[in-house]
């Protein structure tokens, strides 16, 4: 009898086994997200036990900041799919919700960190989505510096981009410091905003010249991108001390210094161009203004335009520094703007500040609101146009 039973459990071991390394072996072989020839993309997610099962992703349609979710059909197996109109060449974010729970895709490896949310990323081609692929052309480096910030008193964390060549020549280069939007890090604009990718491809084509680029950590109460300093695995927030205050503006030659005293630069105004995108919009707005004779080139991607309340002396007569940088000269000053960007009123009210003193400026708008997918296309149409 006792050896009846054993024969029993074991051989139900055998079958709860078979049925795990079946389903194991359906999960593995599972393609999600796919990329068909039509520019379609079809998902597919392994839920025997769901009852429903949607995808969300940054090209539905969006209410507010939550982006749209669609059903998907459940088929043999247990396997769930479901299967977009085409789509346009873009890199898309996206997330599986499982009965109401939140998922990433155990099918897709490929991940992207946006403050404390990660999501899944695909890219479609074709298009202006080449550039953010790594093609088959010279590639740069990309290094994670810690420099010496006494305005802040501490070292900080920087990520520094280098040409294709740059190791192997005696060449000066110029330098574009490159700002990330509020709750970013020194990893946004590298991960997020494919930026090795889009200047080892613009360089290869010609229709860049090569250049250093600086991404900073535009929060001065951190030291690095979380996870990445003393303070150890903490969860990321928004909620941040002296977040556009003015102390990352006054201490922003730190970085410079930094920069200058450690790669082969032409340290002057002709070869420095500063942009970034929303909080790095308004820093960058904000630092040229500051240091009106320090960068040929501004670039203001969806920027937050007026400080808040503060008394640091950085944003003290703001009318008189904004005729002083215009009297300075620039070559480029570069506006750009979605049409459905919460900030696009603040944007058209400064754009009026600067006809009205007459204050040269490039304006290029967009569809869309305050997006990667805009930053991404701002970069690639800014990066051309300098030095």
């Amino acid at each position: 009898m006792k050896k009846q039973i054993v024969l029993t459990i074991f051989f139900g071991l055998l079958c709860i086994a078979s049925y795990a390394q079946q389903a194991l072996g359906s999960a593995s072989n599972i393609i999600s997200p796919e990329v068909n020839n039509n520019q379609t993309v079809t998902f597919r997610l392994l839920a025997p036990n769901a009852t429903e099962v949607k995808v969300s992703g940054d090209w539905m349609p969006a209410e507010g900041w939550v982006p749209g979710s669609e059903n998907m059909t459940k088929g043999e197996n247990g396997i769930w799919s479901y299967t977009t109109s085409s789509l346009p060449s873009d890199l898309y974010m996206y997330s599986f919700f499982v009965d109401g729970f939140k998922t990433t895709d155990p099918s897709n490896v490929y991940l992207i960190r946006d403050v404390a949310s990660v999501t899944n990323v695909f890219i479609v081609g074709n298009g202006k989505a080449d550039l953010y692929q790594v093609n088959n052309v010279p590639h740069g480096t990309v290094a994670r510096r810690w420099y010496d910030s006494p305005g802040n008193n501490k070292k900080r964390r920087v990520t520094v981009y280098t040409p294709a060549g740059y190791e192997n020549s005696k060449e000066n280069y110029p330098v574009l410091y490159l700002l990330h939007g509020m709750g970013g890090d020194e990893e946004a604009w590298i991960a997020l905003g494919r930026t090795s990718q889009i200047m080892d491809n613009l360089i290869a084509q010609g229709k860049a010249k090569p250049m250093i680029v600086v991404m900073t950590n535009g929060n001065v109460a951190q030291e690095a991108a979380p996870g990445e300093s003393s303070l150890g695995l903490y969860k990321p927030t928004m909620q941040l001390e002296n977040t556009m205050d003015g102390k990352f503006e006054e201490t922003f030659p730190d970085v410079i210094k930094f920069i200058e005293s450690n790669y082969r630069v032409k340290a002057d105004k002709a070869n420095r161009a500063i942009a970034g995108l929303s909080m790095g919009g308004y820093h960058s707005l904000h630092i040229s203004r500051y240091y009106p004779n320090t960068f040929d080139y501004v670039g203001l991607f969806s920027a937050a335009i007026m400080p808040s309340q503060t008394t640091s002396p950085v944003y003290a007569d703001f009318d008189a520094t904004l005729q002083k940088q215009k009297d300075n000269g620039l070559k480029l000053y570069w506006i750009g703007m979605g049409k459905t960007d919460f900030l696009y009123k603040s944007g058209t009210e400064y754009r009026e500040k600067l006809d009205k003193i007459g204050f040269p400026y490039t304006y290029v708008e967009s569809e869309g609101g305050h997006t990667w997918t805009n930053w991404r296309d701002y970069l690639s149409e800014f990066v051309p146009l300098l030095f």
